[in-house]
């Protein structure tokens, strides 16, 4: 046991090389500091912790026996970074994680050379460690790509895609299958450790690749039955013969969590001649923290809590949040509407459909972190009769694009697509965004798109898209709690296309497209506190627009200002069109779009990521001020 009043272990280590001067009877006593550390981190900061404290061995494993960051680590999704980020010189800054300024809770290029590959989204740790593999391979130097690929990344295509093209890399690529929830493999114990280090030796790879060579020279038949036999073994053995037909050399199941295990193994992988090679290690989600075992999730995502008891930080009640207003409007449509189905890729709660799986369960299907297969499947649906509803977040169906357009628009097919996390999203930064979800949809034909302004509107439109037969609809609406108004007991039915106008006034209309409407309202508030009379409409559908409110809007008010919570390309760019198609800006209007920047946003709160944007009550009054040239005495300017 460590000296208590000595230095840890985790204040000598500032990078990998610092860990690599370690003895390994130190790792174990690092990896405790290690998870320490990250609980603590995160109790100050909230965040990601359960997956991070599962790979905290195979963290260290990891930078004690490869070269980083000349061999490049690539973590899947990285939410499980945490612990990389600690003992790749940014200890200091740990404490800054999903804050405005700080660090990011994912990898990212531009935060350390140790991060050679952003990611968030999952699934596409194989492919760009494989092209790290091969370009190395091309330039003749040396290093290797490592992926860390969780065993629920697993389900998703362009993991396998990745692997069929893999072999080109030869022993350059390492894929490490992180299995935290026992669904692939056995339990696992000393015997399973032998045969992974027996496996993965050189001496037995060296046998094994002589043997391969003798049999290639026998008859046709003899050498076919020997390759069988030789497959069948270690398939009995190690339980590879998936990946092994996928052209890769499986070791495999090892305790994630056994350093003793872990460091030979990935010692004798590291200068193995044959590969790629796949390690199956299997990992606890949440180990070594009590509260995070005993939860059933895990503490995957936690608010800031106290490291002591476990117990998290509560949000102030307040407005029920908007995923959960749809999720309880959808569940209720369904008790009467037996057409309705929900699907989801893997993220149940997240959407808000897990009451729909309990009360509906024989409709409701989550499909695995495979987007592309849930848009066709719900197109296979709909083509059937059914009503399914899709519910993936803005930035994960951009993963689905090309079934979107093919399997849903252009058949004309009624899938409903329930957008979460559109707009800005606070902590998760530019990954988890949903900027551009009314850019890629409203483009294309057949497709309606609308966005509540508020709760008791998302309950109106989620009972609009359940009765929309004629094509595909979609509904976007942003992350958190709603605004606070009344949610109807009875949902109505929105006439397609048709917006509302919330306030009536003369000289400036405010054309505001989804929960940006609250911020219009203030902005009106103070316009109006200057003598400017305004009008404010909440549009409802960025498509089809509602060209008849719209028209009259510009044609009897001085200054027509959109605003919305998307790219460029979205409302503005639509409204912008129909306005020049008409002759309306010849006329002298003067029309301005407010849309999120040309940019990709940073973490932060988000109040202070809108205020950046410029979509907030005072950047809209500037904007009108602007465009009236209002000068500071409080009158327009008069022009030549």
């Amino acid at each position: 046991m460590a000296d208590p009043l000595s230095t840890p272990l985790l204040d000598t280590v500032q990078t990998p090389a610092d860990l690599r001067k370690l003895a390994p009877g130190d790792l174990r006593q690092l990896a405790d500091e290690l998870r320490q550390e990250t609980i603590s981190a995160v109790g100050t900061t909230g965040g990601h912790l359960g997956s991070g404290l599962g790979v905290v061995e195979l963290t260290v494993a990891i930078h004690y026996v490869f070269d980083t960051p000349a061999d490049r680590l690539v973590w899947d999704v990285g939410h499980q970074c945490y612990p990389h980020k600690i003992l790749t010189g940014r200890r200091d800054r740990i404490r800054t994680l999903r804050q405005g300024g700080g660090l990011s809770g994912f990898t990212k290029r531009s935060e350390s050379e140790y991060d050679p590959f952003g990611a968030a989204h999952s699934s596409t740790s194989i492919s760009a460690a494989l092209g790290f593999a091969v370009a190395n391979k091309i330039a003749g130097t040396p290093g290797k790509g490592i992926a860390v690929i969780g065993d629920g990344a697993m389900s998703a295509g362009m993991a396998y895609e990745a692997m069929n093209n893999a072999e080109q890399a030869g022993n350059r690529l390492v894929v490490i299958l992180n299995d935290n929830d026992m669904s692939i493999a056995p339990p696992v114990g000393g015997l399973s450790a032998y045969l992974s280090r027996i496996v993965s030796s050189r001496e037995f790879l060296g046998l094994r690749e002589a043997f391969k060579k003798i049999a290639r020279k026998l008859p046709r038949p003899l050498h076919t039955a020997a390759r069988k036999t030789d497959e069948f073994a270690r398939g009995m053995a190690t339980g590879g013969t998936l990946f092994e037909e996928l052209g890769f050399y499986y070791v495999g199941p090892i305790d994630g969590h056994n350093l003793d295990h872990l460091i030979p193994v990935l010692e004798n992988v590291r200068d193995a001649e044959e590969g790629p090679i796949l390690v199956h290690v299997v990992t606890k989600k949440g180990k070594g923290y009590a509260p995070a075992e005993a939860a059933a999730d895990k503490y995957h995502g936690v608010q800031k809590f106290d490291v002591i008891t476990g117990t998290q930080v509560k949000a102030p009640a307040g407005p029920p949040q908007y995923q959960n207003v749809f999720g309880h409007t959808l569940s209720k449509l369904a008790e009467t509407d037996h057409r309705i189905c929900a699907i989801t890729a893997a993220m149940p709660s997240g959407t808000g459909l897990d009451r729909f799986a309990k009360e509906h369960g024989d409709r409701f299907f989550d499909v695995g972190i495979a987007e592309q297969h849930a848009v066709t499947f719900a197109a296979g649906l709909a083509a059937q009769g059914m009503r399914p509803f899709c519910a993936i977040y803005s930035t994960f169906l951009q993963r689905a694009y090309d079934q979107v357009v093919h399997d849903v628009c252009i058949q004309n097919l009624p899938v409903r697509f329930a957008i979460d996390r559109a707009g800005l999203v606070g902590a998760d930064g530019a990954t988890h965004a949903g900027s551009f979800d009314v850019t890629y949809l409203a483009t294309l034909p057949n497709m309606v798109v609308m966005a509540p302004a508020d709760e008791a509107e998302l309950v109106h439109m989620t009972y609009t898209a359940a009765e929309y037969d004629a094509g595909p609809i979609a509904v976007r609406y942003p992350r958190g709690n709603g605004v606070g108004v009344a949610l109807p007991e009875v949902p109505q039915k929105l006439e397609i296309g048709k917006g509302r106008l919330v306030r009536e006034g003369a000289k400036i209309a405010i054309l505001s497209l989804g929960t940006r409407l609250e911020e219009a309202l203030k902005a009106a508030d103070a316009l109006e506190a200057k003598g400017l009379s305004t009008t404010v409409a909440d549009l409802r559908f960025a498509k089809p627009l509602d060209e008849a409110m719209i028209r009259r809007l510009l044609t009897t008010h001085e200054v027509a200002v959109t605003v919305e919570e998307g790219a460029v390309g979205g409302l503005g760019a639509h409204v912008l069109t129909f306005a020049s198609d008409n002759g309306l800006i010849d006329a002298g209007l003067k029309l301005r779009t407010m849309r999120l920047p040309d940019s990709f946003q940073d973490q932060d709160s988000p109040q202070k990521q809108y205020d950046e944007a410029g979509l907030n009550a005072p950047q809209i009054v500037d904007t009108v001020l602007q465009a009236l040239r209002w000068n500071d005495s409080g009158a327009a300017e008069v022009r030549a």
